[in-house]
């Protein structure tokens, strides 16, 4: 195969593909028509891309045919979208761009939105939030509904796409840009809490499928493996994956927020005094 063919879908999604579409067609909007001064860096811009396209790549290239066939790579596909690409979407802080295409948006079209704004408060809700988080990382990994979301289309996109769009609302409250000094952000002494209680229940889970000594996963039997592994590497690999990344991430995580709380130290940000007058 050449290296276009490993960029080519494997299983075409044409919703999987537009979506990605529009959130880099709108984020360009947005950054070319609002004013200079509340415009992003190019390293902010950079990330954000990163993180999308790292997001499209997983589950729009031949990547997602080696994830259906083999349990550590399926377990890599899930540490993308689940983590590092929503950490990198969240650290680039795309808020002033959200904020100003929001602000193009026709007021009739805001108050129809409204009902959306109520679930997005009951998700981040941090007790939630955790609780969604670790609680589908176990549900799709329960060997009944991942052995049927493997062998059905429909289930395997809604598991891709529900571990995407969780992972960004956990992030987004993890590094939500905005200071808890002047606003009803999540404070910094929760965020750690909340990375430690959710660090814990994905190492325990990663080690029960290392330390198992039969084959948890028995439908990478029945379809067959991409290549040539054995079944235990396979299992390992992927609960090793399970396993020490997550817990890496978290414990990253905790050190982004320290040194943010460190930074801040009772003081408010220039970015934080803009968005406190923006309210007023």
């Amino acid at each position: 195969m050449s290296a276009l063919d490993y960029l080519v879908p494997y299983d075409f999604s044409p919703l999987t593909i537009l979506s990605f579409v529009l959130v880099l067609a709108f984020y360009g909007y947005g950054l070319v028509r609002m004013p200079a001064d509340d415009r992003p860096g190019s390293g902010r811009i950079l990330v954000f891309v990163v993180g999308v396209m790292l997001c499209y790549g997983v589950m729009q290239t031949r990547f997602d045919y080696y994830s259906q066939y083999m349990f550590f790579v399926h377990r890599g596909q899930h540490l993308i979208l689940h983590h590092l690409g929503p950490i990198l979407i969240a650290l680039s802080n795309p808020l002033p761009v959200i904020r100003f295409l929001y602000s193009l948006i026709n007021p009739g079209i805001r108050r129809a939105l409204t009902p959306l704004g109520w679930v997005y408060r009951f998700l981040q809700h941090p007790a939630i939030a955790s609780f969604l988080f670790v609680g589908l990382i176990y549900f799709w990994l329960w060997p009944p509904i991942h052995f049927d979301a493997m062998l059905s289309r429909d289930l395997y996109w809604i598991m891709n796409w529900s571990m995407l769009l969780d992972g960004m609302l956990f992030w987004w409250l993890i590094f939500d840009p905005r200071s808890p000094v002047i606003s009803d952000a999540l404070g910094y002494g929760k965020r750690i809490l909340l990375l430690a209680l959710v660090a814990i229940p994905q190492m325990i889970l990663g080690a029960t499928i290392v330390f198992s000594r039969g084959m948890v996963y028995d439908v990478y039997e029945v379809c067959g493996r991409a290549w040539p592994m054995p079944p235990e590497t396979d299992q390992l690999l992927g609960g090793l994956l399970t396993w020490i990344p997550p817990a890496m991430m978290s414990i990253l995580g905790i050190l982004i927020i320290l040194r943010r709380a460190m930074r801040e130290d009772g003081k408010v940000s220039p970015y934080n005094e803009k968005l406190k007058a923006s309210h007023s």
